[in-house]
């Protein structure tokens, strides 16, 4: 990221103002020296991580880590996973993980109480507002001056740089964020005798074809629609958009313009054209009337009942899972993952959850180096990190798994302990997606990942763009969650009931003004 602004536009029917804390790629400082100086005073100071000599630093005898469901679960064998960790480290390792989707929650109770743990995994948002808030050590000197860095194996900086903010560095990602793409059934390409799209006006016909064809999409006339999604906007982040297409140059949110300044393209008229390609594609029918109300659980079980053939859904490992559980029910497997029609252009990267290092830590040195780094050793600990413990969610033995027979010095997954019948695909890190490269390149269990999950994450990562982080503010923090709901209540009222957007959005400049924001 280079030389960005601090101004933003908060919200109104052109623009709101709004300052945003400074958000650089390292080394370099915000435009807006008053803004820079002021709310970088606010973020921790307490990570001057400089060491004379890295082998110098104290080893922790214990480090306690607060963690949601994408590490390996107690019910998967995270006993194992924490016994080999212990084993490569010789440190106590204290793992305390709440339930996937009540995380945050967790998080929020766990800092309020003053008991914080050494390091916590935060999602782009909670990352940005924790460095804002002091609650996150500063790492700069520490990655800087780490062997990881220097050891020629990273594999994307432009994905570490995009962590810094305001020069500094506070959260470490292992992984690239991934994203969406396109599914198609091959089975209703074929059926209505059309080829893959390239272009909207392609497009629209295979949705038309899909829903109103002779046959159909599925062959049964009449009982289908083409296309569902979670949510007709999401949560404002490009990255979990599940209407692409439809969207196109348009951005929910803020984003950087290339001048430095960052404004809400949910205000500008590239929005009010999606919204009216939306709103076209629900009247026809096209798209799922219980899109509005659908979770991501629902879309998926549709899919597999062939409800509808055009699914946007996350790259790599989720390909394989829909062609299986697409081939449980009996339904035609075969799915063509789109490259990003050209009015799209690129498909959006999410930026990636990152590990944190409180502030509080009492040995954050140590931490860094014992912890965070050794994810990426390249061999033992990436291989722990990736694929699991050995015997219990991996293994080299001579053995039959699931019906397939393995000799012995083949690597292969082990059947998943909490769903049998399945089995393991990966840990925390995907390996399609690690930022750092194993020494030699002997990644044991490359060659176990299924063609589609391979074919599907290199194809997104040959055709997306990288989100820039939106930096935190007190205005973003305090109205940022109403301002979504806002805008996916606005959406709604266009495409289901019929409200003009001319309309809607001078009553959103209404509710704006009466938040208190000001005007440009």
């Amino acid at each position: 990221m280079r030389n960005k602004k601090l101004i933003c536009s908060l919200l109104a029917t052109t623009m709101v103002a709004s300052s945003f804390v400074g958000c650089t790629s390292k080394g370099q400082s915000s435009n807006n020296n008053e803004t820079s100086s002021n709310e970088t005073s606010t973020i921790s100071e307490s990570g001057d991580s400089t060491a004379a000599d890295n082998n110098d630093i104290e080893k922790p005898e214990k480090i306690k880590i607060l963690v949601n469901g994408t590490i390996v679960t107690k019910e998967d064998g995270q006993e194992a996973f924490e016994k080999k960790w212990e084993e490569l480290t010789g440190i106590d390792l204290e793992i305390i993980q709440t339930d996937h989707s009540a995380y945050y929650d967790v998080l929020g109770q766990t800092m309020a109480s003053g008991d914080w743990p050494d390091v916590i995994l935060l999602s782009a948002s909670y990352y940005t507002g924790y460095a804002h808030e002091g609650a996150l050590w500063d790492m700069t000197q520490a990655w800087e001056n780490s062997e990881l860095k220097a050891s020629g194996r990273i594999n994307n900086e432009e994905l570490i740089d995009s962590l810094y903010l305001d020069g500094k560095l506070y959260g470490f990602a292992p992984a690239r964020g991934s994203g969406c793409v396109t599914y198609v059934k091959k089975a209703w390409l074929d059926n209505v005798g059309l080829e893959a799209p390239t272009n909207y006006e392609e497009y629209v016909e295979m949705l038309d074809r899909f829903t109103n064809g002779d046959p159909d999409g599925n062959g049964i006339d009449g009982d289908t629609y083409a296309v569902s999604a979670a949510g007709l906007m999401g949560d404002g982040d490009p990255s979990g958009n599940y209407l692409p297409e439809f969207y196109q140059d348009a951005y929910p949110t803020f984003y950087q313009k290339e001048d430095g300044t960052w404004v809400d393209g949910f205000t500008e008229d590239s929005m009010k054209e999606a919204i009216a390609r939306l709103k076209d594609a629900y009247e026809k029918g096209y798209l799922d009337k219980e899109t509005l109300t659908n979770k991501t659980s629902d879309c998926r079980t549709k899919f597999y009942e062939d409800k509808f053939g055009v699914f946007t859904y996350w790259a790599g490992t989720w390909a394989t899972n829909l062609k299986s559980n697409l081939e449980s029910n009996g339904v035609d497997s075969e799915l063509i993952a789109l490259e990003p029609i050209e009015e799209l252009g690129s498909y959006s990267e999410r930026q990636a959850p990152v590990w944190a290092i409180t502030s509080k830590c009492e040995n954050p040195e140590g931490v860094f180096k014992y912890f965070i780094e050794t994810m990426l050793d390249g061999g033992d600990m990436q291989t722990l990190w990736t694929y699991g413990a050995e015997g219990t969610h991996w293994s080299t033995k001579a053995e039959t798994v699931l019906d397939v027979t393995y000799e012995e010095g083949q690597f292969h997954m082990l059947e998943s302990l909490s769903k049998p019948g399945s089995r393991y695909t990966k840990n925390h890190i995907d390996p399609m997606l690690a930022v750092a490269d194993y020494v030699d390149n002997a990644d044991p269990g490359i060659d176990t990942i299924a063609t589609e999950a391979k074919e599907t994450s290199e194809m997104f990562n040959s055709n997306s763009k990288l989100i820039v982080t939106i930096p935190s503010t007190d205005e973003m923090s305090q109205y940022n969650g109403d301002l979504t709901t806002l805008k996916n209540s606005i959406v709604a009222d266009i495409i289901t009931q019929g409200v003009s957007i001319e309309d809607d959005l001078q009553d959103l400049k209404k509710k704006v003004e009466l938040n208190g924001l000001r005007l440009l």
